[in-house]
């Protein structure tokens, strides 16, 4: 399509509509909606001559508008209410992935369309006007997570800890909906990983903190160093498959801490207690809980493979 020089605004507009028209069925479940050559280039032409010519910016700031309401409206129309009322966490996260996942799709294809903006416009109104990436992103915070992320992180540690008492989970949901964590932190104040880290560390130290006081209690001193090997060796695990690797070493860290670090006066005195001595073979595994790491670290002893979860080794 050659486009005359001066594009009326109304006129632009509508051929414009027509293109997020065709974007938006990626998010009504058509993720491999494609566009030709020949249909990007036209709407890419359109924004350019409006915007490049007669009335440019006031054109501009029309066109700004549309793409902004046309991520708002994809968000409220179909986000939002495939959100609503969900009990399943699994399905909750699900949903979230897909729909972010959709919306990213759309939004490339707008932000391709528009992308004259981001070059000519919002450069010269930097101090107020976010660029189109910028803009994408914040509509998700702003209407999205600002509304669910606490049910997002609730369902998240809610997986986690049913991991963590032998239930089979979707690792790799989890895995997402880290990553979305991590992509929504890009712009905007809040930090939606680092608030998750925060709150699923709190979870750990709070379950192991009750583990060890229960353990020293009932447990001889071998026993005690065995459950702490094979928490330590699941928590490796489950650290590796979904979450950041920063995050990973804290966790490992609090749990050594809590159970070996601050607990091993109480050890010694139960060793003596027991009228036995330290043992090469529990002086070795005390040395691997102590050395393990991310990154290092040795597997599931035999003595704990065939244990599910934490309840098996309570009973």
């Amino acid at each position: 399509m050659m486009f005359k020089d001066d594009i009326p605004l109304e006129e632009g507009l509508m051929l414009m509509e027509e293109g997020i028209g065709k974007a938006k069925k990626i998010m009504q479940g058509c993720p491999e909606t494609k566009f030709t050559f020949e249909e990007y280039q036209k709407y890419y032409e359109c924004v350019y001559f409006m915007s490049g010519y007669h009335n440019g910016d006031e054109k501009s700031k029309q066109l700004y508008n549309q793409f902004k309401r046309s991520l708002e409206d994809s968000i409220e129309t179909m986000v939002v209410p495939s959100l609503m009322c969900q009990d399943d966490d699994a399905y909750l996260l699900r949903q979230l992935v897909l729909m972010w996942s959709n919306y990213k799709s759309m939004a490339s294809w707008l932000c391709r369309f528009f992308q004259y903006l981001d070059r000519y416009f919002i450069p010269r109104r930097e101090k107020y006007l976010l660029s189109l990436n910028e803009l994408t992103v914040r509509c998700f915070q702003d209407l999205v997570f600002q509304k669910f992320y606490c049910q997002f992180q609730a369902a998240a540690l809610s997986l986690i800890n049913q991991e963590r008492e032998g239930l089979q989970i979707d690792c790799d949901l989890l895995k997402n909906v880290v990553h979305t964590f991590v992509e929504l932190d890009k712009y905007g104040q809040t930090k939606y990983y680092e608030d998750f880290e925060q709150a699923m560390l709190a979870d750990t130290s709070a379950l192991y903190t009750r583990l060890a006081s229960e353990w020293l209690l009932c447990d001889s001193a071998p026993d005690y160093i065995q459950k702490v090997y094979w928490c330590l060796s699941q928590e490796k695990r489950r650290a590796s498959q979904y979450l950041h690797p920063r995050t990973s070493e804290m966790l490992l860290q609090i749990v050594k801490n809590l159970l070996l670090e601050q607990p091993t006066n109480k050890l010694f005195e139960k060793k003596e207690a027991e009228n036995s001595g330290i043992t090469a073979d529990y002086q070795e595994m005390l040395s691997k809980c102590a050395a393990m790491t991310i990154e290092g670290g040795s597997s599931v002893s035999e003595t704990c493979m065939g244990v599910k979860s934490f309840w098996d080794l309570i009973e």
